[in-house]
């Protein structure tokens, strides 16, 4: 199943030397590694101008964005805690879309000197809202004690990590062949919505 997959690899840190970075990309090159497909999205490189419900969905960066999203099974989302919230850059990410999170697995990722659980939180309760899902646990890693000049220097953290790739192919391919089936099929389903 892994082969099929395809993830989207979201950084929310904007900082240059970013262990959110380090942490996402180390997820990345694990489902790589795996056979699947990642699409990187650093919001630092990627200057997503800020949601205008009035302008946005007609701007010229709006559609090759979408079609990225729309191609996506799972998101893997890194984001700072930013007084107990997510990055602005990742909320504005995660504002652009709504039914294209449908059905879909997020995995996310919280930097946090704390652990950093409000800002998971925040990105479960955007995933229910988009009626997507979200892996049951949380990832969070501390600089210096997790990450540090630019590599993942625990062991415990290091195995967390394997965990959620792992984890990201087997539910993120389970709910992707779901996901399928039920926009094909005719069975009542929230996913019925998006059927053509």
């Amino acid at each position: 199943m892994s082969d099929s997959l395809n993830v989207m690899a979201v950084v929310g840190s904007l900082q240059e030397k970013s262990v959110t970075r380090v942490a996402v990309r180390h997820v990345a090159d694990g489902l790589k590694v795996a056979g699947c497909t990642v699409d990187w999205l650093d919001l630092a490189e990627a200057n997503l101008p800020m949601v205008n419900t009035d302008t946005t969905f007609s701007a010229a960066h709006y559609e090759p964005l979408k079609d990225r999203v729309v191609a996506a099974d799972v998101f893997v989302l890194g984001t700072p805690d930013y007084h107990g919230s997510i990055s602005g850059a990742m909320k504005n990410f995660l504002d652009h879309f709504w039914k294209e999170f449908t059905g879909k697995l997020f995995a996310p990722m919280v930097a946090s000197h704390e652990k950093g659980l409000t800002a998971h939180d925040q990105m479960r309760t955007v995933a229910r809202q988009c009626y997507a899902w979200s892996l049951p646990y949380a990832v969070s890693f501390m600089e210096k004690e997790d990450v540090a000049d630019g590599k993942i220097i625990s062991d415990k953290f290091r195995d967390r990590l394997e965990m959620m790739t792992r984890d990201v192919q087997v539910y993120g391919g389970l709910l992707a062949t779901q996901r399928q089936a039920d926009l094909a099929g005719t069975d009542p389903t929230f996913l019925a919505q998006l059927r053509k």
